[in-house]
């Protein structure tokens, strides 16, 4: 007799499993469909960008509304306050004089200021692969594109992301901590 409970029990423990990140994927498809009907975005971002020979850490702010997005560096403070704003496709760096010539992190074109709307445009859009549960948070892998992953962790109690990485081509090329999402 407690041979028969032993597979009904295994079974209904995968069962469950199989709920539980169900339930996960559910709730992050919830939470990426209110986004996109958002009409105003914003947060902040502490990222470090990894290049082929260097890295570079930027705390950046962005926001969005019917006119586009603008991403604006708040730190390190000797380039604070150069802006990228992006509408319909164009995108345009401004700060005075100045121009920032950051490179690129792929050879895709990813640079540190196109990297919070690529983010963004990768949670609204990008195809959900897998949604798993870790530490209070959602975590889910997103396909924007052949050539990109982001990996996306949101705390499942706010839904408010916390964490993102963009890898392209199989390199991590931005860790970035979100905060103050609204």
């Amino acid at each position: 007799m407690k041979r028969l409970y032993l597979p009904v029990l295994l079974i209904l423990s995968l069962m469950l499993t199989g709920c539980g990140q169900n339930a996960a994927r559910g709730k992050f498809l919830d939470f990426t469909e209110e986004l996109g009907e958002k009409e105003t975005l914003s947060f902040t971002a502490d990222m470090r960008c990894e290049y082929e020979d260097k890295t570079v850490s930027f705390t950046l702010s962005y926001s969005a509304d019917s006119e586009g997005s603008t991403v604006t560096v708040v730190a390190p403070e000797l380039i604070r306050g150069i802006r990228a704003h992006a509408k319909g496709g164009e995108t345009a760096l401004e700060y005075e004089d100045l121009v920032l010539d950051t490179g690129p992190l792929d050879s895709y074109g990813l640079t540190p200021m196109s990297a919070l709307p690529v983010l963004v445009e990768a949670i609204k859009s990008g195809y959900v692969d897998s949604v798993w549960e870790e530490k209070g948070e959602y975590a889910a892998l997103i396909v924007p594109s052949d050539n990109m992953n982001v990996q996306l962790n949101i705390d499942k109690y706010t839904m408010c992301p916390v964490y993102a990485e963009l890898v392209s081509d199989g390199r991590v090329t931005a860790f970035i901590h979100i905060r103050d999402w609204t």
